[in-house]
């Protein structure tokens, strides 16, 4: 690893509402743009967007993070699943650079490997170790098997799954130049060294050999609901604390705890785990609607937090889009992990604490009120106070606020993910389901990777 020195020359830029835009490559530009039948479509590398994270010692450098490649929604003769438009493609993380003009430049590339140093895909894990059935797709549109030169049999040649495959979404960047990452589908969180080779991998699944991260002769594995999580809805976001002591992640929204029950509950959970000491703590966040999700989380100190609280609509599309960055406290919130079993109060193995045998989503998930039952039961979920309203403060016209930049004079980097330029259509021509990204109805303005910045400030909402 190159020796970066250290850099505290800030760039600060007066009028930065419109964004920068990243540099890109171009992967794929074979495919039938649904929108403009006559045109081809651009899938681009790109994807940068799914959580961010400042450089250790260069102030203007910061890490940008990809999910699992270019895919889009299929259903095929094998089911509902996704169509991996590029299937070759590796996860990564980008390492970037605002130049003093607001440009940016990408200083390189970081593919992720495996124990083996081998590059692994963003194909979904094996139903034990979180899988959830997604199928996924070729280029084709026929199943990727075991064996591709065969047919798809569900016995003798199934579907294809990668045990070390991923689908990144959040980012920590240390100080000895290793890299901490979450992802949406164990989840797993996999620790990478510098040259993005994994080195330590947490889970929920205690039979994982790959678990390897012992501490006081303890196993340290994920609070076993959160193998509870939804498809696509897994841990968005991670960080670490300022003293590089302990990884903060937050899950997507609620989880299918201990069914598809609770998924209209407004309830997020939050973990913490101390590298240095095992210990685990897990809290709650509220989030302002059922319907919102979290993205990106960065730490102001051990115990507060920026976080993206976001809708995922297009602002261009919707008046009622909201895009938020909240600062939270967990100092005074309940460590659920701590709470002790009482007469109608239970630590269950499986789906974690519950309240006369419910589970906490779905609790929550019957009336919103029922936080007020929690709070009688001095069950505390973190504080939150708004800092940033994203969109009255910024030209932001993306659905997806994912990535947050906590630079070294304060200010935020905001990322969205541009999910390759490409996107789902509802409708489809013979010829492609695909489409270019376009963030307005009339299908004029392209998506494309942008970095905001914005200082945040509280205030009352």
């Amino acid at each position: 690893m190159i020796k970066q020195l250290v850099n505290t020359d800030m760039v600060h830029i007066k009028a930065f509402s419109q964004g920068s835009p990243l540099p890109y490559t171009v992967l794929d530009a074979t495919h039938i743009n649904a929108a403009y039948p006559n045109q081809k479509l651009e899938i681009r590398g790109g994807g940068y967007g799914s959580d961010a994270a400042a450089h250790p010692t260069n102030a203007n450098q910061f890490y940008v993070l990809t999910d699992r490649g270019p895919n889009a929604d299929f259903e095929g003769c094998a089911g509902k699943g996704k169509q991996f438009l590029v299937p070759s493609y590796t996860p990564r993380i980008g390492l970037f650079e605002l130049q003093a003009d607001g440009h940016i430049i990408k200083i390189k590339d970081i593919v992720l490997k495996d124990r083996q140093d081998k590059p692994i895909s963003g194909l979904p894990n094996p139903k034990a170790l979180g899988g959830t059935h997604e199928v996924p797709y070729s280029v084709n549109g026929q199943p990727m098997t075991m064996n591709p030169n065969l047919p798809f049999d569900e016995v003798s040649n199934p579907i294809k799954t990668d045990i070390n495959g991923l689908d990144p979404e959040g980012l920590a960047a240390l100080r000895d130049g290793s890299f901490w990452i979450s992802d949406e589908y164990g989840p797993h969180l996999v620790h990478y060294n510098a040259e993005g080779v994994e080195i330590a991998r947490i889970n929920p699944f205690a039979h994982d050999e790959r678990n390897n991260v012992v501490i006081n002769g303890k196993q340290i594995l994920l609070p076993t609901e959160f193998t509870k999580r939804r498809a696509n809805r897994g841990m968005e976001a991670l960080t670490i604390t300022p003293d590089q002591t302990t990884l903060v992640a937050i899950m997507e929204s609620s989880l299918d705890n201990p069914d598809e029950s609770g998924r209209v509950s407004s309830l997020a959970r939050i973990v913490t785990i101390d590298l240095h000491s095992g210990q685990i703590a897990q809290y709650l966040y509220r989030l302002d609607q059922p319907h919102h999700v979290t993205s990106g989380i960065a730490a102001l100190s051990n115990h507060e937090f920026y976080l993206i609280e976001h809708d995922r609509k297009f602002p261009l599309q919707d008046q009622s889009a909201q895009k938020l960055i909240y600062k939270i406290d967990i100092s005074q919130a309940t460590d659920i992990e701590a709470v002790l079993n009482a007469k109608n109060i239970k630590q269950d193995e499986n789906i974690g604490l519950t309240i006369n045998g419910q589970t906490l989503e779905q609790l929550v998930a019957e009336t919103e009120e029922n936080w007020q039952i929690l709070e009688a039961m001095d069950i505390k979920p973190v504080k939150k106070t708004l800092v940033v309203d994203v969109l009255a403060t910024l030209e932001y016209p993306h659905d997806k606020l994912e990535g947050l930049w906590l630079r070294q004079d304060g200010s935020l980097g905001l990322l969205n993910d541009d999910d390759f330029a490409m996107t789902d259509t509802e409708i489809t021509t013979s010829n492609s389901n695909i489409e270019q990204k376009y963030l307005d109805q009339e299908k004029t303005i392209e998506d494309a990777n942008r970095l905001y910045i914005v200082m945040p400030t509280e205030q009352d909402k």
